[in-house]
């Protein structure tokens, strides 16, 4: 199973890897670190799953590299860029934030998840809350992906 892990932070990408690894050892991991590197892995080749950050950098930020400007819904640009081109791959959003600022409201995950669900009914699977302090969002990513899985 070709998973892209497409995640900016270098502790919860490395987290998520390790548990993925561990839980689904025949999962092969890709890493992007910004919308555009997503972009680009997804022209190449459509894994069979996505584990999509929603807050992501535009750029890969690197030594002589700022990232661009940091996009808040940078994963919807991701899924947009999906839905464009018609690619069939689940998505499961997994991120560190319980809620998001958008025009002046605060979303929060029951919220950002139906309206992920309703935008990209195709693709999108759910939303695992990452909090490296305690092991529910393994068990809480285990389960969608194995629910990808069995689909």
């Amino acid at each position: 199973m070709k998973v892209l892990v497409v995640e900016d932070e270098d502790p919860k990408r490395a987290n998520i890897l390790a548990s993925l690894t561990k839980q689904f050892p025949e999962s092969e991991p890709v890493v992007a670190r910004s919308v555009s590197s997503a972009i680009k892995t997804l022209r190449e080749t459509v894994p069979d799953l996505i584990l999509l950050d929603m807050s992501l950098p535009t750029f890969d930020i690197g030594p002589k590299e700022s990232g661009g400007r940091p996009q808040g819904f940078g994963g919807i640009e991701v899924l947009r860029y999906i839905d464009r081109f018609d690619l069939a791959v689940p998505v499961v959003v997994v991120t560190a934030y319980e809620a998001f600022a958008k025009d002046g409201e605060q979303i929060d995950l029951n919220i950002l998840s139906g309206q992920l669900a309703e935008a990209h009914p195709t693709n999108f699977r759910g939303i695992v809350y990452y909090n490296s302090v305690f092991e529910t969002w393994q068990e809480e990513l285990f389960r969608l992906v194995e629910g990808v899985l069995k689909s």
